[in-house]
């Protein structure tokens, strides 16, 4: 967001494609007529009603809003994404924002609201997008929060064991594994270079690492490579021939059958599937 105050994405859609994923910044995501569809956040999933309003505010909680059971091909989401200081002795740590403070860090373990906050918010929320001047679109938003904070129902996603388990257990060699995953996806990734980094042979490793996660690494990596290549398939105008070498994948024709083997659907429908309205503060 470098020195933007708010990302708003504002958006019409007839299914969600976005995959899993978290980032640095804070969200506030809205949907409106998507009875049916399945939010999953941390180890939380839950069937959404007509309206769901989720705050998020770790780096690290993977998310994500799944078409499951919902036929509704009008669908509304607003996604607002910023980032405040919660440190002791920041401005928020000040008496007139206390509450506020206390919801954004209870939102680390992601928290949704009830029908009654959301309605006491809604007009607020349809129309940050159309208010043109920065500074009262921030205003509004921070009015959203704070008018969120009040409420007496927010309702925890996240487990507080969810953390620890990537952590702290036994799994921290294959959280190790992820990581590397992660930062080298775009690479030749060898079984032997990830066995070594869990202090393991490559053959205890790959039982070890299904055991742990429940799926073969080779299936864990492409899935990766699908995500970061879906997620620049929407966020950039890349040529799909450009983010297919490099997601990792070094065939064309085996990158577009996979992807639509995952996904459902080409990169190239996948794309023009996924339309949003950007509006950056």
């Amino acid at each position: 967001m470098s020195k933007d105050a708010l990302y708003i994405a504002d958006r019409r859609k007839k299914e969600f494609t976005y995959p899993i994923h978290n980032h640095e910044v804070f969200e506030l995501n809205f949907v409106e007529h998507a009875a049916g569809v399945l939010r999953t956040v941390g180890d939380s999933s839950e069937v959404i009603g007509d309206y769901d309003l989720v705050l998020i505010t770790s780096p690290e909680l993977e998310h994500v809003w799944e078409q499951h059971t919902c036929r509704n091909d009008n669908i509304r989401e607003v996604t607002i994404q910023f980032f405040l200081d919660l440190s002791d002795d920041g401005y928020l740590a000040k008496t007139p924002f206390l509450s506020l403070r206390k919801m954004l860090l209870q939102a680390r373990r992601g928290i949704s609201f009830p029908m009654d906050d959301i309605m006491r918010v809604y007009t607020l929320i349809d129309t940050l997008s159309s208010v043109k001047d920065g500074f009262y679109a921030v205003m509004q938003f921070l009015t959203i929060l704070y008018e969120l904070s009040k409420s007496k129902h927010i309702h925890v996603l996240a487990t507080n064991s969810y953390a620890k388990v990537e952590s702290e257990s036994d799994s921290r060699r294959v959280l190790k594994v992820k990581n590397y995953i992660a930062k080298n996806y775009m690479d030749e990734i060898r079984l032997s270079t990830l066995a070594d980094i869990a202090g393991m042979s490559p053959s205890a490793f790959s039982r070890f690492f299904k055991l742990h996660t429940g799926r073969n690494l080779s299936d864990y990596i492409i899935d990766m490579r699908l995500d970061y290549a879906s997620r620049r398939l929407v966020d950039t105008s890349d040529g799909v021939a450009e983010i297919c070498f490099a997601c990792g994948f070094n065939n064309l024709s085996n990158f577009n059958r996979l992807f639509k083997k995952h996904k459902g659907c080409s990169p190239s429908k996948f794309r023009e599937n996924y339309h949003k309205t950007r509006v950056i503060v």
